[in-house]
This record gives C-alpha cells, structure tokens and sequence, in this order.
C-alpha cells in the first residue's frame, strides 16, 4: 500500500497552504508599513534629526535597501538547500528586535538599525511567500498568483502606515509601533511555525513545462547571477526595471512624508495620502496580474513604469489634499501594473529547479533599488536644497527605464 503523499499543482487544490501563505505576506507589509509613515514625518522632532538634513534621513532607507537586496539574493539560494519554511521563520526571527529598538531608540542612528534588521526580514520572508506560492500553482496561474501576493503585500504595508500614523497622534510613536510590532511579528512567526509548509514538494511538477540544460546540472549561483545580470538581455532589462520603480518607493517611504507635513498636512492624512499610494496598487493588483496571463507581461510592464512616473511627476503640478491623493493613485496603479508583472515575467523565462534562485537575484536588484534610489534622492535634494529636484529625478528615471525596457524584452525560456 502506498501511503505517500500527493502532490498537485493550482490555487484551489492547495487553497489551505495558498492562503496561509497570503496571511504571511500581510503581516510581512505589516512590518514594513509601521515604518514608513510616522518615523519620517517625526524625525526632527521625535528623534533629534537636523530639518533638511536630507542625507540622514535617507541613510535608513539606503541601509534598509542594501541589506534587502543582499538577503533576497542569499534567500532563494537558500532555500533551495534548507527549505522555503525555515528561511521564512528565520526572518521573522530576526523582526523581534525591530519594534524593540524603536521604542527604546536614543538617536536616528538606532532607527537606522532597526531598518536594517528589517531589511534582514523582508529579504528573506517576502521572497519565500512568493516562492512557495509559484511552487504551488500553475504556469497559467503565475500572473494572478503574484498579483495576490502583492495585493496582500501592499495592502498591510498600507494599513499600517494609516494605522501606526493613528497611534503615534494618540498614544505616542514609540508605544504604538511597539504594540503594533510586536502583535504582528509573534503572530506571523507562530503562524510560521505551525502552518506553513515547505513547499519543495511540488518542484517536481513543474518539470513537464520546463527546459533545463541538457546535462541535467544546476547552474551555478555566479552562472545565474551573470546571466541575469547581464548576459541575457531581456532578463536583464527586467531587472533594470525592477532597480528604477523602487525608486518611487523610496521617494513615498522618505519624501513624502516630509514634503507633505511641512505643508500643513496632518499626520494622520499624511498617513492617508501615502496609504493611497499603497492601497490603490494592493487592490489593482487582483486584475492586474490576472490581466497579464492573458495578455503577455510586455505592455503591462511599460505601460506601468510610465504611468507610475506621470504619478510621481503629478506631485509637483498642483496642491491640497485631493490633488496629492489622486497623484499617490496614479502611481500606485501604475505599480500594481508593473509589480508582479516583472516578477511573473521572471517566472517565465527560468526553469523550476533553479527559479528561486533566479527570483531572488531578481528582488536583489529590484531592492537594491531602495538604496541606489534613496542615495540619489538624498543627493539631489542635498545639492538642490529641496525636495522638487528629486521628485523629477524619480519621474524621468521611470520615463527612461521603460523605454529600455520596451526594447530590451525577449520572452524565452532560458537555456544554459
């Protein structure tokens, strides 16, 4: 009698593990999102930072991006050895301390250690939910499965913002992060714990729509990263892009806050402009990434990263509170656009046996964004002496990278 499991590809036969899943990337924008919203707006007077001291205040980002890029990177490989379960328990292990430090934080310099170990913890959490979620559905499920992903993503991150913006103005920015950190993270990592299984399981499923290398040998991790990188021109354009749309999130995560507040705006809208942002790209991404199973990944992918930047450019054309909302929606749909998009675009072109691999050298890139983005930002508003200049460096950014993107893409099967 044969008493080994079964395994089956698709949403629905795998609802329980496919859901859990989503649960985790919740909590995950949670974590990011208690982050972005009153630590910013707050930083003068809250944690002593110099008003226009732009380059300190990007430092956080620049840190947070870095470490996120490196530790996507170590997590697909990773998982591929270990398991996509452990790796994600292992970063919800390095969140304990985030909320922690905040709360006790002297000086920014400890905020900027706090966002490193957040780096630590969506590196290797979010890059496993996405991961497993692949390993369970179908070739023509990719594109709404990533789109569900980020949808659950974007949509805590979001709430968050909103959420911890109402209890910095009630109870404080140190105890309402603090509450608010330490409910989710336990929360996610005891769901991690008990629910969550390793997916490598299904792997072999995927073989049958797959082409490998004829030795059947897995590429090495520098073969992966040079081919993406740059050998194959239509990955590596994709990763190009992933690396300049993170540069609207850096602009949103830092400037936003910032640009707004010094124009009257409340903290609790402040946290609403923003969470528009981050609602309006989480809740479009439940058609968006559907829409580019049937339509290929190309022109949602373009069109996304321009309209994403005319968002960003909108910023600066008029004022008050509904004119910034709209502003913040057109670049969040222009993200739900492009976002699992690129990564389902990735999916594609990679076989199974080394997909995780291939996805995080991806978001390596694509996080790294964050920083290099940050950096650039911190830069042009130094030398500029304001916020504007970098506001158009962000939106002409995504004009140009589009463009490279609109002719750089081949859609192939890669082949070693």
């Amino acid at each position: 009698m044969n008493n080994q499991p079964t395994f089956t590809l698709g949403i629905k036969t795998n609802l329980g593990q496919f859901l859990h899943q989503l649960v985790q990337v919740m909590l995950v924008g949670f974590t990011i999102g208690m982050m972005r919203t009153a630590l910013p707006a707050l930083a003068e007077t809250e944690f002593g930072v110099p008003r226009n001291s732009f380059m300190l205040l990007t430092a956080f980002v620049v840190g947070f991006g870095f470490v996120k890029g490196t530790l996507n990177f170590v997590a697909g490989r990773l998982s591929e050895k270990i398991g996509r379960q452990r790796v994600l328990v292992l970063g919800w292990l390095f969140a304990i301390p985030i909320p922690v430090l905040i709360y006790v934080a002297p000086s920014w310099n400890w905020i900027v250690a706090a966002t490193l170990l957040l780096g630590l913890n969506q590196g290797l959490t979010w890059s496993m939910t996405q991961t497993s979620q692949l390993d369970l559905t179908r070739r023509d499920q990719r594109g709404l499965t990533l789109g569900l992903n980020e949808f659950s993503g974007y949509v805590g991150l979001a709430l968050a913002g909103v959420i911890t913006a109402y209890l910095a103005t009630t109870i404080g920015t140190r105890l309402g992060i603090l509450i608010f950190g330490l409910s989710t993270i336990l929360s996610a990592l005891f769901i991690s714990l008990f629910w969550i299984k390793d997916t490598r399981p299904w792997i072999h499923l995927h073989s049958p729509f797959a082409t490998t290398n004829t030795e059947n040998k897995l590429p090495t991790t520098r073969e992966i990263f040079w081919l993406m990188s740059w050998k194959n021109k239509s990955l590596m354009a994709i990763c190009q892009a992933g690396l300049v749309e993170k540069f609207v999130d850096a602009l949103v995560w830092v400037f936003y806050p910032i640009f707004l507040y010094q124009r009257g705006v409340s903290l609790t809208n402040v946290g609403w402009i923003t969470g528009t942002y981050g609602l309006v790209w989480g809740i479009s991404q439940l058609f968006t990434g559907k829409l580019s199973d049937h339509i290929g990944r190309q022109i949602p992918n373009v069109a996304g990263m321009w309209i994403c930047g005319a968002g960003v450019a909108m910023m600066m054309l008029n004022d008050g509170i509904a004119w910034w909302s709209i502003s913040a929606a057109v670049s969040g749909f222009g993200m739900a656009l492009l976002y699992p998009n690129l990564s389902a675009a990735i999916a594609d072109q990679t076989p199974p046996e080394w997909r995780g691999s291939a996805i995080g050298i991806y978001r390596f890139w694509r996080d790294l964004g964050y920083g290099i983005g940050a950096l650039g930002l911190g830069i042009t508003a130094h030398f500029t002496g304001s916020v504007d200049a970098a506001v158009w460096f962000v939106a002409i950014a995504m004009l140009l990278s589009g463009g490279l993107l609109l002719l750089s893409n081949r859609s192939q099967m890669v082949k070693f």
